[in-house]
């Protein structure tokens, strides 16, 4: 774990850039109280707040508000914290700040004041990344869902797994080392069976991450198409606004225009694109290499078809063979009000259509309710927590290994080989919640935090 500098004091300026009508400059460390006596002229209460002039080294007041000191160990970072809460002015602010700087106060990095919370004991990791989810939530529903995560709704179902696979390999270690014979069948079966039902645990988890990831990080969807089919329109009809140019021109889209929307709470990363089309033009050009490369990204590619012409099997083939391989797609079948068309899903073996009019709106609800499902979204995530790509891959990695305990057991002689991947899956999870961990790992995770936090 990593260690904290000795007499070491931090200070950030805790709110948003740029003019509010209040503002907060964080202290924490060891030398906060002298801090706080030198600005203030005494040190306040704990945990009571207190209308105090804030001074420079010559004793003329800076600002004036509230101050509030938290004692360690009780206080967000388990330090000596002092928090003094003005005029949200930049000018103002940045006057307080450098007075704390004076007087050797270091400035903080990003996430730092959470990295000390994280160091202290005061929240794991997976509650410290709550903390940076839970301002970053794009929707109610992420937000309730980081705040769960806050308050250790994730961390504790982890630790549940980590206490039956502790149980389970204890059990396996009293064999061997009391039994003067392998391990007997009647006993390989249980641990079989005790193995099997925590498989079927780690697939709950591993669903509710899933959700999770969703909520937080949602989907990237990419409208490609030929020109003139429709596809800035859909990117309108789904954003609800006039984002992108619509014209009968072809061509009009020349870069990647995007959208950030929401389906029921999940976050939809839309972009539309140039259209498909051999030319020689050179902006239009780049358009188009511009939109192959955002295709390669996606996690969904809307092929946008012109269904108020004709157009056959081989011409959608000819289209798909356009797309690049690995990326899911869905066939947007636009324009069905030219036709007087009714809006559907159609699912074949090869692939999937929604038919709909960008114009007037009819079947955006069916194409809404089609990403949802093939996201694997489910609106009832009542009790879920966020999670991210790092967590799916530990637990992924921890059932790989319980998988493999269960596999050992089945053979003669092997039950030092099933704990050792019982002791490698509880390693997995540990990284999780920061019982195992790097400080590269941990340099990356909180980098992403705000000054401040």
């Amino acid at each position: 774990m990593t260690a904290l500098p000795e007499n070491d004091t931090i200070v950030a300026i805790a709110t948003p850039a740029g003019r509010g009508g209040i503002g907060i400059v964080r202290v924490s460390g060891p030398t906060t109280r002298q801090l706080a006596t030198a600005v203030l002229g005494e040190l306040p209460p704990a945990r009571h707040a207190q209308f105090a002039s804030f001074r420079d080294a010559d004793g003329a007041v800076l600002d004036q508000g509230i101050a509030l000191f938290f004692p360690a160990p009780n206080s967000f970072t388990g330090e000596d914290i002092l928090e003094v809460h003005g005029h949200g002015g930049p000018v103002v602010l940045d006057l307080v700040l450098r007075r704390f700087l004076s007087l050797g106060a270091r400035l903080a990095r990003a996430g730092e004041f959470s990295e000390r919370a994280f160091v202290n004991g005061k929240l794991d990791l997976v509650q410290a990344e709550a903390v940076a989810d839970l301002i970053d939530s794009s929707s109610e529903a992420a937000a309730r869902s980081a705040m769960r995560s806050l308050q250790g709704t994730f961390s504790r179902t982890i630790h549940e797994l980590v206490e039956q696979l502790t149980r389970l390999r204890t059990r396996i270690e009293a064999d061997i080392d009391f039994s003067e014979e392998d391990i007997d069948a009647a006993n390989r079966s249980e641990l079989a069976r005790s193995l099997a039902e925590l498989d079927g645990r780690f697939e709950e988890v591993l669903a509710s991450a899933r959700q999770g990831r969703l909520l937080r990080e949602g989907i990237r969807v990419v409208i490609a198409g030929r020109p003139n089919a429709g596809k800035s329109s859909l990117l309108n009809a789904l954003s609800g606004q006039d984002s992108a140019i619509v014209s009968e021109t072809p061509g009009t889209t020349r870069d990647v225009i995007r959208e950030h929307i929401h389906i029921d709470g999940m976050p939809v990363h839309v972009l539309d694109t140039a259209g498909l089309r051999d030319t020689h033009e050179r902006v239009e050009s780049e358009g188009v290499r511009r939109a192959r490369t955002a295709m390669s990204d996606a996690d969904r590619i809307l092929l946008v078809i012109d269904d108020s012409e004709p157009v056959d099997e081989e011409q959608i083939v000819e289209l798909l063979a356009e797309l690049p391989d690995g990326v899911a797609r869905t066939i947007v079948r636009n324009k069905i009000d030219l036709r007087n068309g009714s809006p559907q899903r159609i699912d074949t073996r090869c692939y999937k259509e929604v038919a709909l009019s960008a114009r007037t709106g009819e079947g955006l609800d069916l194409l809404r309710q089609h990403l949802r499902e093939q996201a694997g979204y489910h609106v009832e995530n009542e009790g879920g927590f966020l999670a991210r790509r790092r967590h799916l891959d530990a637990i992924d990695r921890a059932r790989a290994h319980t998988t493999a305990a269960r596999s050992q057991l089945t053979l003669p002689d092997r039950p030092e080989l099933a704990a050792e991947e019982l002791r490698l899956a509880q390693q997995a999870l540990g990284e999780i919640t920061g019982e195992v961990s790097s400080d590269d790992l941990l340099g990356h995770i909180f980098a992403d935090f705000c000054i401040g936090k």
